[in-house]
């Protein structure tokens, strides 16, 4: 009989077995929760404990993601993921000039330690693991929540979470960083070192090859830059004094979990194995928790399609199961309406109902990495790893990903692929529902949250009353002692938390950072 199609191929490219057998699969069978964690970094995986069901969430004023996020944590939700809008992304105040038109609209406005307060209203901090969205300003953002944990009387050394501080993908394929690479990296480890003395607890980078799989890479691609990107980092802190062993076990990752079921579930059983073998080739770390991969996952929001936005619902659930079967640690899915706007209530709670469902329903749980022994998926997680090696031994002839990244080689890179991806789009080669393919005429009308328009005027008030009543000289004097600092060795942490506390807000904390480092643009690979 023949086939439907001339070639099988995965998303990114891989062929396809049309039967795969013994002779696809090179690797030797390996034992979950042992090096190299091929089939999971725990021996009794979700049998033990579920993953955990972090979703992201954030939007307007913190008074009203507050609420969403109470509202989420009462249906069952584990665990807090915040996303902040784009001006606080960018380090800028919500009165800032660069702000107008986008105060609150994509994730929440946080401009002071008085809107991380009222974000974290009645949400004890040392019973919750928060992960925040944050890559420029992460170490603000970060100051601000262990402030507000001071405030509660708790106990910061428990702080759980995770600040994602990952700005080498910002660079490559998001375009929210601020300041020149090296003052960047120099953040990031005052950071990492920080926290380790002070809050063991705490992920302090969550490298992230999510935005850099929306941007269009492939599979491989993701997995190569990102690990690629972490050695960097691992490099920074070495480079910075610190033993492997001090900091590697509170490395986090987070990847997105697109389309095609069997490469993804074999892309991040090849993450796992990769960083364990790059790990130990390059550092030799005494900890076996150095070399674990652990991370987290979120549904591919590039799939999402405005039309027939309800279809969404099923992608998200089957790249949720796929996230499982790879073994993630903690998910997002997305909602189905994300494509038109922010997510409603009601599409929110379908989003977390869907990982409900999968973990008490559909017996998936049960069951310890039972892809295991799939020829085809075998074959994929080694062809996944020796692929994404290679790219990392050709980034590291170039000097490593800083040095690479100068070139626009990963930006190129992503380009090419995100264009091949849209030309099979649009010639047919790849179907997507309602797009291309079994179209309606007659859509269904879905509308997403709507933004408050006033919420900018509402942060501008809060702004100056801050500036008002704080006490203005010992502001000055935090943000002209941060200056200093910025051109010397020392940790900025503290000084950055004092700064805080001094109810300094973002953006003028970003602006005494300025006057030392300026600011960068990252080439486009073009």
């Amino acid at each position: 009989m023949s086939e439907r199609k001339d070639s099988f191929e995965t998303l990114g490219g891989l062929p396809i077995s049309p039967i795969p057998n013994a002779e696809d699969v090179t690797s030797q069978p390996e034992i979950p929760g042992e090096a190299p964690y091929t089939r999971g970094v725990h021996d009794t995986m979700y049998r033990g404990r579920l993953w955990t069901m972090r979703q992201y969430a954030g939007f307007s004023s913190a008074d009203e993601t507050n609420a969403r996020f109470r509202t989420l944590l009462s249906r069952g939700q584990s665990g807090l993921s915040v996303a902040f809008d784009l001006p606080t992304q960018l380090g800028m105040d919500s009165d800032d000039p660069l702000s107008f038109g986008e105060v609150g609209r994509v994730g929440v406005a946080i401009d002071s330690i008085v809107d991380m307060r009222e974000l974290f209203d009645e949400i004890k901090l040392d019973q919750v693991s928060t992960s925040m969205t944050i890559n420029s300003p992460a170490i603000i953002l970060l100051a601000m929540y262990v402030a507000v944990g001071e405030e509660q009387g708790i106990d910061t050394q428990v702080l759980r979470g995770t600040v994602q501080n990952d700005i080498l993908k910002e660079y490559i394929a998001r375009g929210t960083h601020v300041f020149p690479p090296e003052p960047s990296m120099r953040l990031i480890t005052d950071l990492i070192e920080y926290c380790a003395e002070n809050h063991p607890m705490w992920n302090t980078i969550s490298i992230s090859g999510y935005h850099i799989r929306e941007a269009g890479a492939t599979a491989v691609e993701e997995v190569a830059f990102t690990l690629s990107n972490a050695l960097a980092y691992v490099d920074a802190a070495q480079t910075r004094g610190m033993d492997v062993d001090d900091f590697a076990p509170r490395l986090s990752f987070f990847f997105g979990c697109h389309n095609d079921f069997f490469e993804e579930v074999a892309k991040f059983r090849a993450a796992r194995r990769l960083w364990y073998r790059l790990m130990n080739e390059r550092y030799q770390p005494k900890n076996p928790k150095s070399s674990m991969l652990r991370f987290h996952t979120q549904t591919a929001g590039v799939t999402l399609t405005a039309q027939q936005p309800l279809n969404n619902v099923a992608r998200v659930a089957y790249q949720a199961m796929s996230a499982v079967l790879g073994g993630t640690q903690s998910l997002h899915t997305n909602s189905f309406d994300e494509a038109i706007g922010l997510p409603t209530d009601e599409s929110a709670t379908i989003a977390l109902r869907t990982q409900q469902i999968l973990a008490e329903e559909t017996g998936v749980p049960d069951v310890v990495d039972p892809m295991a022994g799939s020829y085809h998926v075998e074959a994929l997680t080694d062809l996944i790893e020796k692929e994404a090696y290679g790219l990392i031994r050709e980034i590291d002839d170039m000097g490593g990903a800083l040095a690479a990244l100068r070139t626009g080689f990963q930006q190129r890179r992503i380009h090419e692929s995100a264009w091949k991806q849209m030309v099979d789009v649009e010639n047919l080669t790849r179907k997507v529902i309602g797009v291309n393919h079994v179209r309606m005429d007659d859509e269904p009308e879905v509308e997403g949250q709507a933004i408050d328009p006033a919420i900018a005027e509402k942060q501008h008030q809060k702004l100056n009353q801050l500036r008002s009543t704080r006490d203005g000289e010992r502001a000055t004097a935090a943000l002209s002692s941060l200056t200093m600092a910025a051109g010397t060795d020392e940790n900025l942490f503290p000084l950055i938390l004092d700064a805080v506390k001094s109810e300094c807000t973002v953006g003028e904390i970003m602006n005494a950072l300025k006057e030392e480092y300026g600011t960068w643009m990252a080439p486009s690979g073009f």
